[in-house]
Order: C-alpha cells, then structure tokens, then sequence
C-alpha cells in the first residue's frame, strides 16, 4: 500500500484501519489529521482575500489573493519558504497549502482575515455569511 486515506465515519472504518496497521511493515508512517476545511469555508477565505485584495495594502503595495493567502497562512503560523525559481529570476513561496488546513485552522484564518480588514476598512461583500 503505498497511499491510502480513510475517514473515520464508524465502527466498520476503525476496523479496517486496525487490520491495515496490522498488515504494514515496520517503518510505515501512520498520520492522524482532524477534519479538512469545509468547501464553504474555502470559499468564503477566497471571497476575503479577493476583496482584501481590492481594497487593502500593506506597506504601500497591492497584492493579489493568492499573495495575501501566503502572507495570512504566515501571520497564522504556517511556516512559508522562498525558494529559488529554477531561472534564476526571482522566487517562489513554498509551505503548507490552505486545503490541507483543518476545519479550526481554515476558521482560524478566516478569523485573522476579517480582523485585518476591520483593522484596514476592507468592507467584505458576504459578511452574514462568515464559516
């Protein structure tokens, strides 16, 4: 078995990862995660950033969603790298991905994002509908 997820929804899927960890060799790495973000949430972190993109800067300069998603993952903790671009010519942020952030830790961010814009006078478009 090279890769496998399981979601743990009852007794039947306890089971089968018991029987699995029985059957792998020594030196298998075993992961336990807590529940993914929610696609609503995702959308809704999406819906923020865009419109922090819009209407908010930080030192003076604009950033796309994409680029203010990497600075809110860093103010959240997530450690972000820059890693050189393979022509030479500038870098490329590396770290963990939003969609592997927890259902707590995407509200988290959400959270940090709304402060940012309250903080900054981002007016959000959908703010009765927060995750």
């Amino acid at each position: 078995m090279s890769r496998a997820t399981v979601i743990i929804n009852g007794k039947a899927d306890r089971e089968k990862v018991q029987r699995w960890a029985q059957g792998v060799p020594f030196g298998t790495r075993v992961e336990f995660k807590e529940v993914k973000r929610s696609l609503p949430q995702n959308d809704r972190m999406w819906a923020m950033l865009t419109d922090v993109s819009q209407q908010a800067a930080l030192g003076g300069k604009k950033f796309t969603p994409d680029q203010w998603k990497v600075i809110f993952l860093h103010a959240l903790g997530q450690e972000i790298q820059l890693l050189p671009s393979l022509d030479g010519h500038g870098f490329v942020p590396w770290g963990q991905s939003s969609s592997d952030l927890s259902k707590d830790e995407m509200t988290g961010l959400i959270e940090l994002i709304f402060k940012f814009g309250a903080e900054h006078g981002v007016q959000f478009q959908d703010e009765g509908n927060a995750a």
